[in-house]
């Protein structure tokens, strides 16, 4: 038998992959991600309003919806686990040349800075658009909508900066829910069904208030309820 005959013959070998992140934890990621873009690029002008709002609502839902799944979630998806982490922060800094520590110390940062900045940018989106106040409730709105425009920035550069240091894609476990590396998943179960009942949810959500938006009467369209607040309030 020649040799290459023999290397033929043989198998190849598959690199070991794992389970890195649920569906569900995938799912929060992705509408938040979409929700927060989707709002950001209609923030101006009353022709989107109504989607910039829808968006708003969902983005405060889904981080509800996040709080809950990081206090009742899967132990690799909790909140103390994030928190955790963020208490790595004066060992790092008394240790700064601990690459892997900062990592984790960087990433859990970033995370935990977007969660903290949308309860206030939605809370003021809602004040802005109940007309709670003048110009500068606006203005306060828009800044923490830039100031979290930052924050996801500098998320997406460090995963960046992380992956060409590592020479592997560190967004592939949250497209996919899998990564290279030998052992059990660290997300054991994946929780597809309750992915699939979330995004159900937020398209029933997004569906409702496109029902609402185009009727004959203000009352069903809240874009135009809210012109003609303006409007009477400009005579006034």
């Amino acid at each position: 038998m020649t040799a290459s005959s023999l290397s033929t013959s043989q198998p190849t070998t598959v690199p070991a992959r794992r389970r890195m992140v649920d569906a569900t934890t995938r799912a929060l990621h992705w509408l938040m991600a979409l929700s927060f873009t989707g709002a950001y690029l209609t923030a101006d002008g009353e022709r989107w309003r109504l989607v910039h709002v829808t968006l708003g609502y969902t983005l405060g839902g889904l981080l509800v919806a996040r709080v809950l799944w990081g206090l009742f979630g899967p132990r690799q998806v909790r909140l103390s686990v994030l928190w955790r982490k963020l208490r790595s922060l004066p060992a790092w800094l008394s240790e700064p040349t601990n690459a892997r520590l900062g990592q984790n110390v960087l990433m859990a940062l970033a995370v935990a800075l977007i969660l903290s900045l949308i309860l206030p940018l939605t809370l003021s989106g809602y004040a802005v658009w109940d007309e709670w106040g003048g110009e500068w409730l606006e203005e306060v709105h828009e800044f923490f909508g830039n100031a979290l425009l930052a924050v996801v920035l500098l998320h997406i550069g460090l995963i960046v900066l992380l992956s060409l240091w590592r020479r592997q894609n560190q967004a592939l476990p949250m497209l996919t829910g899998r990564g290279p590396g030998p052992g059990a998943d660290v997300a054991p179960r994946n929780h597809g069904w309750l992915a699939l009942a979330l995004v159900g949810v937020v398209v029933a959500f997004w569906l409702w208030q496109w029902n609402g938006a185009p009727g004959a009467s203000s009352d069903a369209n809240p874009t135009l309820s809210h012109l003609e607040r303006q409007a009477d309030h400009d005579d006034d």
